[in-house]
């Protein structure tokens, strides 16, 4: 049987095609935090998006 490929194995993949494999944080916009998923602004010192709930650690 064989084994399922890894994670790594397709981020190097996508990686060699030219897409950004970086994990996503914060964007900035001012003194706010941005979310990079519906753009929602927050204080800065949070930790999640109280609008969709994305996290830097997802």
């Amino acid at each position: 049987m064989a084994s399922a490929p890894s994670d790594d194995m397709f981020d190097e993949f996508l990686s060699q095609r030219g897409h950004d494999m970086d994990s996503a944080g914060w964007e900035d916009s001012y003194n706010k935090k941005q979310c990079p998923e519906c753009g929602g602004l927050h204080d800065s010192d949070a930790v999640e998006c109280t609008i969709c709930g994305w996290s830097p650690a997802r």
